[in-house]
């Protein structure tokens, strides 16, 4: 299904400038606490506010947001600051009463992604509105998954639709809180390259030193914009107190920011890129000649009665070519990873010949 998308179509923001920062604290906690941090982000420029009103937790007993009660200080945040709003929705009603409320933006939670039937509610949901709604991907690391949310959305009429990356879940341990998983949204982006895909380096990181870096490299990258959590006193949080940043601290990340051409292609650009077409093609072919020696190989083993894996042997590769990769100048994982597909479809290859 192709994608039927336009503009998000902000009100008073020009979206061809990068990035396009959405800011606001994790949740609406009070009003003092909502108005406090929008003005603050307002005098740093900051043109869209956000603040969960609704918070899914992963576990009963932890705060889940001030609900319906919070609405109204969204709306004086507006009339306040001339600032536009946003927030997550979960469910129909949420999506009747942020509306009603005046929110411009909608946003939909990582955990409600991976829900097609709470997609398919929501999107029911939407049908006639005109309204931005960002979906971020789900908890894990399914592109389809992610894709099928879009596209649920997009078929209830929603045209001014984005992507939010906010990583996946792993239960190993690690740096980030989410894994980046970078080649995801990559590869969302070369399918549908007018979606908007904004990076979220609050819920990557989870901690907020790591929140810089990767801004930076979500525009690196050539991402849209950015949403990141912002409070007026970060360490008093009510949820997710170790992500949130000082409204001057994101000002002192963005000033800060290189935001790249990606659009731009010189002379000397297009030399290199077709050096790597070429780099290319000899790969395949190396890797061709490979696939042929081992049906090769297949055939030497069913004439003699011989199993197709050999673990000795494929020990021996992986050892010797992993060191040979480092002193390359590449990561060993990476070198075990392009040898571990090789040979999965060397094995496949032999399996089809051994078994005619």
């Amino acid at each position: 299904m192709e994608l039927q998308i336009t503009s998000l179509n902000l009100k008073g923001i020009d979206e061809t400038k990068r990035p396009l920062v959405i800011a606001g604290p994790c949740s609406a906690e009070t009003e003092e606490q909502v108005m406090n941090t929008a003005h603050h982000l307002a005098e740093k420029g900051i043109n869209i506010f956000r603040a969960g009103v609704w918070k899914p937790r992963t576990k009963p007993g932890g705060f889940e947001g001030m609900g319906e009660e919070a609405l109204p200080w969204m709306k004086r945040v507006k009339e306040e600051t001339g600032m536009l709003t946003a927030t997550e929705v979960a469910t129909p009603k949420h999506v009747e009463l942020a509306l009603n409320a005046g929110i411009d933006v909608l946003w939909i939670g990582a955990r409600t992604t991976a829900n097609p039937f709470a997609m398919q509610e929501l999107a029911d949901s939407l049908k006639g509105v005109d309204v931005p709604v960002l979906v971020k991907n789900p908890v894990n690391p399914d592109l389809e998954l992610w894709i099928g949310a879009l596209e649920r959305i997009n078929g209830a009429g929603i045209t001014r639709l984005g992507a939010i990356h906010r990583g996946f879940s792993s239960i190993d341990q690690k740096i980030y809180r989410n894994s980046p998983m970078w080649h995801i949204p990559i590869e969302l982006h070369r399918r549908y390259p007018n979606l908007p895909i904004i990076c979220d380096p609050s819920h990557i990181g989870g901690r907020r030193e790591l929140i810089a870096p990767l801004c930076q490299q979500a525009m690196d990258m050539g991402f849209k914009g950015l949403i990141v959590e912002s409070h007026c006193n970060p360490d008093c949080a009510w949820s997710d107190a170790k992500q949130q940043v000082l409204p001057d601290v994101l000002d002192f990340i963005l000033d800060r920011l290189v935001v790249r051409d990606s659009t731009e292609m010189t002379e000397s650009l297009s030399a290199l890129r077709k050096q790597i077409d070429e780099l290319d093609n000899n790969l395949m072919d190396l890797l061709t000649k490979r696939m042929r020696v081992s049906r090769e190989i297949a055939t030497y083993k069913k004439e003699h009665n011989m199993a197709v894996l050999q673990t000795g042997r494929y020990s021996e590769i992986l050892e010797k070519r992993g060191a040979q990769g480092v002193l390359c100048g590449m990561d060993a994982n990476f070198v075990k990873k392009i040898y571990e597909a090789i040979h999965e479809e060397s094995v496949r290859q032999q399996m089809d010949i051994i078994n005619k």
